[in-house]
């Protein structure tokens, strides 16, 4: 091999050392580009981690606050604490008020509606009266008046739950009788009403007013028998 051939190869292999070193040098930059991209996300990434610390223990400091104005929140929330009872007491009272004004009302027109059915019953009363002076006739008066006090009752008893009763013949009874006479009486076992003086008025089947009544008194057979014994001993004595 002459001189000139030996140094064509060496010139051809230093190109293709050269040509190789330029195929792996894009991937060496390229490599080193990714390291480089690396190292920046770590670097943020302590850069953020420390402003979030930062900024905590900044958030902290401004958290804490000053016995003073720890003092002057707590003065402040008692103070609406304060108003809202008091408004909540106000609007109580006015409601106590008002509960009692319409409980004084309900009980001043109960009897509204009884008053005005009796109001019908005295303009009946009142036709009576003229048709009677008008007339002079005793009988038609007498008859109008007991007309108008059928009316009464069975409007009282219809509309209202009061019933008379008559107590004539029936037990005496201490709870729906009031005795204001007595008669001994050898016709009855046991006390029994023999008079109706005023009859009695029940109230939702509850006694309104006792009837006022004359009572009979049995006669006791031990007495009886006593008496008559004394008396034939006198006899005999005579």
């Amino acid at each position: 091999m002459g001189k000139k051939d030996k140094e064509t190869q060496e010139l051809d292999m230093s190109a293709l050392k050269d040509q190789n070193t330029q195929n792996e040098k894009p991937e060496n930059d390229k490599e080193a580009e990714i390291a480089v991209k690396k190292q920046d996300t770590e670097i943020s990434g302590v850069e953020n981690q420390e402003t979030k610390t930062n900024e905590e223990v900044s958030g902290e400091k401004k958290e804490e606050k000053s016995p003073e104005q720890m003092i002057q929140e707590l003065k402040e929330e008692t103070a609406v604490l304060k108003d809202q009872l008091l408004r909540k007491q106000a609007d109580y009272e006015n409601f106590r008020k008002r509960l009692f004004r319409e409980k004084d009302e309900s009980i001043k027109f109960a009897n509204q509606m009884l008053l005005l059915d009796i109001t019908t019953i005295i303009d009946d009363f009142e036709r009576a009266m003229k048709s009677a002076e008008e007339s002079k006739d005793f009988d038609a008066f007498h008859k109008g008046i007991v007309m108008i006090e059928n009316q009464l009752v069975s409007m009282l008893e219809k509309k209202w739950e009061l019933k008379r009763f008559d107590s004539a013949g029936e037990v005496f009874d201490p709870d729906r009788h009031l005795a204001i006479a007595v008669e001994e009486s050898g016709d009855y076992t046991v006390p029994t009403v023999l008079e109706d003086y005023q009859k009695g008025y029940l109230f939702h089947e509850r006694v309104l007013r006792p009837a006022k009544v004359k009572v009979s008194q049995p006669i006791a057979k031990d007495e009886d028998t006593f008496d008559k014994n004394n008396q034939e001993s006198d006899n005999d004595k005579e």
